[in-house]
């Protein structure tokens, strides 16, 4: 009999860090710059990107230092994804947490980290700017309908 995968078989919180960083897909979709209605607490995403982002990788070019270098950049961790309702609805900590399957073009069921940008789910179907190229009061002028 087949081993069940870990993203259905253990709970987010029970995860290693290892299983934990492997299901980040490498949509960089939650580094697009987003804007929150302070009334209604509605979150809309914007076309800019954060300017650590290589665009090439779909990855943070300043990983471990993110957190201190960009002060609005959340550190997603385990036990706080229930709060993340700004998570795109494809994002794997969204979709475990809800018991949701992951989408085939997910890297771990796919075995390819290419097949996020093939499927055009990643950021490069969005981007339109960096964020050191453009002022943050300009950001509403880039929300995505």
């Amino acid at each position: 009999m087949a081993q069940e995968v870990f993203w259905r078989s253990k709970s987010l919180e029970d995860m290693t860090s290892d299983e934990w960083e492997s299901l980040c897909d490498g949509c960089a979709l939650c580094c697009l710059h987003k804007i929150e209605d302070e009334d209604t607490h509605e979150v809309f995403y914007t076309s800019v990107v954060c300017h650590l982002l290589d665009l090439e990788t779909r990855r943070c070019t300043q990983y471990d230092k993110r957190c201190s270098l960009v002060p609005s950049c959340v550190k997603l961790r385990p036990e706080d994804v229930k709060e993340f309702h700004w998570l795109p609805r494809t994002c794997a900590y969204r979709l475990v947490h809800e018991g949701k399957d992951l989408p085939e073009w997910h890297p771990l069921i796919s075995g390819r980290a290419e097949s996020v940008a093939e499927a055009d789910a990643s950021v490069l179907s969005w981007y339109e700017v960096k964020d050191n190229e453009i002022s943050e009061d300009d950001f509403v002028d880039y929300v995505i309908e």
